[in-house]
């Protein structure tokens, strides 16, 4: 027991900075680039935080496998550096006893990733999906500057000349939208109005931009007309409720409907989501024999053909994703060819170290 307690130990001690090391880039050049966007204007920058949040767990499900894996080799090279391992096999404690230590730690990071890839995943990426498609479909007031036009997505481009003090009406608003007739043919709709204001259906969850005494231009290209309405009222509206957005994208399902669904992509989307958990077990395996270097070598020694070996884990994986989707690999037999490879190669590099002896 105290043998598990300091072996699990040193393992999630050093998975826990590999984690933060590389939760801290990813995220830092994710928010580099939403940053960016507010800055531009395209999305408020309060929602800086949300969107940052629900990207967390899509982040942790490819972090952690990495991190854990790392865990080992570093953990467990430190330890045959320090001759620990040479004393522990010499005490009585086989390779498989070590094995067996080192799968318990990995149930429990194999099942926080399952949660990550199962639920918490998809659900992070439909409610960034929803926010960000609401705010490219409505002008809202918190990312529109004054005297300045600025475009909102959907070819629609708007221009106020002021706010009021507490930021909630426009004062002299210009709206061009790019639209399409009934027939088919384009069109462009230019709206201009004294002031407007946002309201929301409390029946339909939509947003609606209200605008008064005002005038609205239709005109076609290769026309010399244009109809033109004038007005006391408009309402245009801007977003609608978010159980009516069409979001069909199988990454934004979830793992239930993914089971209910017979579409190549979404049994390509299911088999990675069950394969990230089996990925960890996979990755301890290759790690064990891996991690077993000569004083002389240093505990970095076989980190590069470490790394190596899951970059082409994770990219062979990625690649039958695309395939699967796309139809051109059977989704009958998915990935599960490229876990057993793997699979093999770790339980074909732990039998030659044991062959070989850990202590060696």
């Amino acid at each position: 027991m105290i043998i598990f307690r300091y072996l699990t130990r040193e393992i999630l001690q050093t998975m826990a900075a590999v984690a933060g090391v590389l939760l801290l880039v990813i995220m830092g050049s994710r928010f580099i680039r939403y940053f960016a966007d507010a800055a531009d204007g395209e999305i408020p920058l309060h929602i800086l935080g949300s969107l940052m949040l629900f990207h967390m767990p899509g982040f942790l499900e490819l972090i952690l496998p990495l991190a854990f894996f790392l865990g080992i080799l570093l953990a467990y090279g430190q330890l045959y550096l320090n001759s620990e391992i040479t004393v522990l096999v010499a005490c009585g404690t086989s390779p498989n006893k070590l094995l067996q230590v080192s799968l318990l730690p990995a149930t429990v990071v194999a099942v926080m990733v399952g949660l990550c890839s199962l639920w918490l995943s998809p659900a992070g990426a439909l409610k960034k999906e929803v926010v960000i498609e609401q705010q490219r479909s409505q002008l809202d007031f918190s990312v529109l500057n004054p005297g300045r036009f600025q475009d909102f997505g959907d070819g629609r481009t708007a221009y106020t000349e002021a706010l009021t003090d507490d930021q909630q009406e426009m004062r002299e608003v210009f709206i061009s939208e790019r639209q399409r007739r009934s027939d088919g043919t384009p069109g462009t709709v230019v709206t201009r109005a004294s002031s407007g204001y946002q309201t929301v259906d409390e029946e339909t969850g939509s947003r609606f931009l209200v605008l008064t005494d005002g005038e609205r231009y239709s005109v076609e290209p290769g026309r010399a007309q244009a109809e033109r309405l004038e007005f006391g009222t408009y309402a245009v509206r801007l977003s609608q409720d978010e159980k009516s957005l069409d979001l069909d994208n199988p990454e934004l399902a979830t793992t239930p409907a993914l089971f209910a669904a017979e579409s190549p992509p979404a049994a390509a989307q299911l088999q990675w989501r069950l394969g990230l958990p089996l990925m960890v077990f996979v990755l301890t395996l290759m790690a064990m024999p891996l991690s077993r270097v000569n004083p002389r070598q240093g505990r970095f020694a076989k980190l590069l053909p470490a790394i190596f070996l899951y970059v082409a884990y994770l990219s062979l994986l990625l690649a039958s994703l695309d395939a699967i989707g796309r139809g051109s690999w059977p989704a009958g037999i998915g990935m599960w060819p490229i876990h057993g490879g793997f699979l093999a190669i770790g339980l074909a590099m732990t039998l030659q170290a044991q062959r070989k002896g850990m202590s060696g």
